[in-house]
């Protein structure tokens, strides 16, 4: 009966939709602006059954919105529209969901670790942008967000945290009858964004309920959002909310930004570390051939030129330079030749040996000599049975052990491209916020969620030994309930595969750091590489070089134009073709 009743509520509205956007001579739609759209900053909506013609919806979307994400929204007719304009349009894959006021229940719980409020000033409005730039989504410039508020017509919310008031996520909301005097009376949800390097869980769908409510105490009927087809976790939480999908269709511009929705994407199996890459070859004309999968190897060709890459390792990179910073202990023994600051280290011999190590320094990192992607590292051993263990651990990655003297700071990664510092981020370990109810087990699974999503399934905090070490050290099993508000550290290291996050700094790092970077590439003698620094302030002096990595992942400094610079050094010939004005008609 249950089903059969919502069937009957969707049909029947829909039905009255159709009404509506056919544009019957009523009282209601009388009073209806006619070619309605609303400025959203990174594009507009345009509201297609306002429109009294479908070849007026086709004007005012080939007008303009080459580079921007102009939507029309509410096409009765998709198919005839596209027809009209084929080469400029393309329906986009989306599905939309509605929330009826009377179908919504106002949720008890109220989390006390954040708050939500309207966005006010240029320094919000900019944070928002980095959230936005760092899940891929376009913003919009903070003046005119500012500027626009008084329209009404746009609702602007973010999250901010209690302790530090830092903002981790945002929602807008178009209000439908300031923006064409809705006869339905109803407004939309738009731009939903949660920081993906925050540790605190729920903020998404506290979002979405505060865009609801506010909305719902103004009188407003429903709230519809367009959510993309393939984005599961997003669509999981609006019908956990009780969104309902309405038969609603939208079409955009085919433009740059839109390319990945209308163009094959043949590489789709490709890793994010090769797929920007790949993208950015693509865009200046270089031809492109996927030799493996699996292990990200791809050849780029251009006229007579050929060079074959592993993500950003390619033929450029010696076997010899490679083996300097493949090798830990040899890559120490280099760069402390050329002068750069290093912590102590020793190789493992034995644990008498080790243990005298540990005693002298107090702490220290046990790695492989051999490894990457932060496997078999322990991180501030200072325990002789931890320190069993670790060795133990690392071994089991490669026959070669190093310990070393833990240093306390930032960890700081700078890549570097042909003697050019091109991005830098501070890289933090993973950790979780309690909230007082869910157990320490959940509330990973919750972070890794949100972490998967966020880099394309390459970041989780894995459930392994050194996990368990790290909770066991503040008294913990992942059995237990996490006070509300602690904030627990469940790694020491802050390798983005082992669920750690990285927060750009490039425009803050000082002229010292960047100085000892280059150096240690040119000792090195790499082309492309990440170099690792502990700092303690990464506008200051203070260092000591940790390792090189052969094969930095570009895609993890966007925006920065890691990418960019990469193929820049491969094909220096097409360096001005990525600025080169494009035809717009």
């Amino acid at each position: 009966m249950k089903n059969a009743r919502s069937k009957y509520r969707m049909e029947k509205n829909y039905g009255q939709s159709l009404r509506n956007w056919e544009r019957i001579d009523t009282p209601e739609t009388r009073c209806m602006k006619s070619n309605a759209w609303v400025e959203m900053g990174w594009g507009r909506l345009v509201f297609a059954h306002t429109f009294d013609s479908n070849q007026k919806i086709v004007e005012a979307m080939c007008s303009q919105g080459y580079d921007t994400r102009d939507i029309a929204l509410y096409i009765i007719d998709p198919h005839v529209v596209m027809a009209l304009a084929p080469d400029k349009l393309f329906l986009d894959p989306s599905h939309t969901f509605r929330m009826w006021s009377h179908d919504y229940r106002p949720s008890k719980n109220v989390s006390d670790l954040f708050s939500i409020r309207r966005l006010s000033t240029i320094n919000e409005a900019e944070e928002t942008n980095r959230i936005y730039s760092t899940c891929h989504m376009k913003g919009a410039d903070p003046d005119f967000i500012l500027d626009n508020r008084a329209e009404k017509k746009r609702t602007y919310l973010v999250a901010k945290t209690n302790s530090d008031n830092k903002i981790v996520g945002t929602v807008t909301g178009v209000d439908h009858v300031r923006a064409f005097d809705d006869p339905e009376n109803g407004a939309s949800l738009w731009s939903l964004a949660v920081d993906p390097q925050t540790d605190i869980p729920g903020i998404g769908i506290s979002l979405v309920r505060h865009l609801l409510e506010h909305y719902f105490t103004k009188g407003r009927a429903f709230v519809d959002i367009s959510v993309m087809h393939d984005n599961r976790n997003a669509i999981k939480l609006y019908e956990k909310l009780g969104f309902q999908r309405i038969p609603a269709f939208c079409i955009k511009r085919k433009n740059p930004i839109n390319e990945h929705l209308f163009v094959p994407q043949s590489e789709s199996n490709l890793n994010p570390y090769a797929r920007i890459i790949v993208d950015e070859a693509r865009k200046r004309g270089i031809s492109t051939d996927i030799l493996d999968e699996e292990t990200a190897l791809f050849n780029l060709t251009l006229g007579c030129k050929s060079i074959t890459c592993r993500e950003s390792l390619s033929e450029m990179t010696t076997a010899v330079a490679m083996t300097k910073c493949d090798n830990k202990r040899l890559t120490h023994d280099i760069v402390k030749k050329a002068g750069i600051s290093l912590p102590r280290q020793c190789l493992h011999t034995n644990h008498e040996a080790d243990l005298e190590f540990m005693q002298k320094v107090k702490r220290v990192v046990v790695k492989p000599v051999r490894g990457e992607q932060g496997e078999g590292i322990s991180v501030d051993i200072s325990e002789e049975n931890e320190l069993k263990k670790a060795i133990k651990e690392a071994l089991k990655i490669c026959s070669e052990v190093a310990l070393e003297e833990y240093i306390e700071g930032d960890d700081l990664r700078i890549i570097v491209i042909n003697q050019e510092v091109v991005a830098a981020a501070v890289r933090r370990p993973p950790a979780i916020t309690g909230t007082g109810e869910h157990t320490i087990e959940t509330l990973i699974q919750k972070y890794n969620r949100r972490r998967m999503a966020a880099t394309h399934g390459e970041s989780q905090i894995p459930m392994d030994s050194e996990t368990l070490r790290c909770i066991k050290t503040k008294g913990y099993e992942y059995c237990d309930i996490l006070p509300n508000g602690e904030v627990l550290v469940v790694r020491k290291t802050a390798n983005l595969h082992t669920g750690g996050t990285i927060h750009d700094v490039t425009g803050r790092l000082s002229e010292h750091l960047r100085h000892v970077a280059v150096k240690a590439a040119d000792a090195l003698d790499i082309p492309v590489t990440g170099l690792d620094l502990i700092v303690k302030d990464v506008e200051g002096h203070e260092y000591v070089f940790i390792e090189a990595n052969e094969r930095p992942g570009l895609a993890n400094h966007e925006p920065q134009p890691t990418a960019e610079k990469f193929i820049d050094f491969l094909f220096p010939e097409t360096a001005l073709s990525r600025d080169m004005t494009i035809n717009k008609d």
